[in-house]
């Protein structure tokens, strides 16, 4: 009880990003307001897939229903962004994250490895600009220039590989501990790449991060409290600063139960008030699906797996549509908002943000 409160203290009590703290109403100011509050313009990235996974491009606005809280919105913009196609498009990188913070030694060798056969496919010729960043105990490491030059990035990764292991030569964090660091790298990463205009992709090769599920009979309402600001602070800093986040596990050893990494799902619903809010609501995993990205948690034992795993993720930036409405109005400070994306055709699906949280 005790690790888990100054945990609390130290990460989630602190401001995420200025990101998020600008997009935030002060509770001093709720109910303040004489008129009518302006509604607030929402930004998301749809990516729209057939059966197979693949993208499917050439849709209209007219093929696609906006549901905010299962009620049709219109969009007050509509753009479609096919790279294959030669069409203009908005800046957009992918940024790699090493994640020395939750593997062993072994694991973040693997990921290095999974990284560099990503970065040398197709020659080293990458579609898109992408940057590579390792996070570890001492936080963020600075990212690499984004490039389309893969083996100019992997050659700086061969360069890296011995600090990289030294830095992870010491696995003794305990969850809480991983938990926290693993918090701090995101929000460190989110305040980066929020400065930068345009869509980014965020892939985090990592085994994931610790749940925390058992703590959850420990928490107390003052906890709940914290975690459900830092959710909100989180959410809508990726929303504002077009941010996806995906996860592609990183097992390092063939023939791993995997049955442990659909735990997550449980904890996918949107967090609408702060007694519903608990550690595992941060996950890495569920944060992932919560921003339209995905988990990825196939059999990444070998390097050529985990560089498909990784392309999969960047395959989203190929092709997606993005969609501008007007959110509704908030009865209340963080009034959490369901989002649905339907399509008119059959055996094609959308993915999106799940949700996000108005304001008065």
């Amino acid at each position: 009880m005790q690790c888990l409160c100054v945990l609390l203290a130290v990460s989630i009590l602190t401001p995420l990003t200025a990101t998020a703290q600008r997009a935030t109403v002060p509770s001093s100011l709720v109910g303040s307001v004489t008129s009518a509050p302006a509604e607030q313009t929402v930004t998301i990235d749809v990516a729209v897939s057939d059966k197979s996974g693949k993208p499917v491009q050439g849709l209209q606005q007219q093929n696609f229903t906006l549901l905010d809280d299962k009620q049709a919105k219109s969009l007050t913009s509509f753009r479609a962004v096919d790279l294959d196609a030669g069409m203009p498009a908005p800046p957009i990188e992918v940024v790699l994250v090493i994640d020395a913070i939750n593997a062993d030694v072994l694991k973040a060798e693997r990921q290095r490895e999974g990284i560099k056969s990503f970065l040398q496919s197709n020659g080293g010729k990458l579609l898109l600009p992408v940057s590579v960043v390792t996070v570890t105990d001492k936080g963020m490491a600075k990212p690499t220039m984004a490039s389309r030059d893969g083996n100019a990035l992997a050659a700086m990764l061969d360069q890296n590989a011995t600090a990289l292991r030294l830095v992870n030569r010491s696995t003794a964090f305990s969850d809480f501990e991983r938990y926290e660091l693993s918090l701090k790298a995101l929000d460190a990463i989110i305040a980066y790449e929020s400065a930068k205009p345009g869509r980014k992709l965020i892939v985090w090769v990592s085994p994931g991060w610790p749940l925390l599920a058992r703590a959850a009979s420990e928490i107390t309402s003052t906890n709940q409290r914290q975690i459900f600001n830092a959710i909100v602070n989180t959410s809508t800093a990726m929303r504002l600063g077009h941010i996806t986040l995906y996860n592609v596990v990183a097992r390092g050893v063939a023939g791993t139960d995997v049955s442990q990494f659909w735990s997550y799902t449980q904890f996918l619903q949107g967090v609408k008030t702060q007694s519903q809010a608990y550690p595992p609501n941060l996950a890495l995993t569920v944060l992932a699906v919560q921003s339209g990205g995905l988990v990825l948690n196939g059999s990444n034992d070998i390097p050529v797996a985990m560089a498909n795993e990784i392309a999969k993720s960047a395959g989203d930036a190929r092709a997606f549509y993005v969609m501008t409405f007007q959110g509704s109005h908030a009865d209340h400070a963080n009034e959490y908002h369901a989002l649905e994306v339907k399509i008119d055709q059959p055996g094609v699906t959308a993915r999106t943000r799940t949700g996000y949280y108005a304001q008065p």
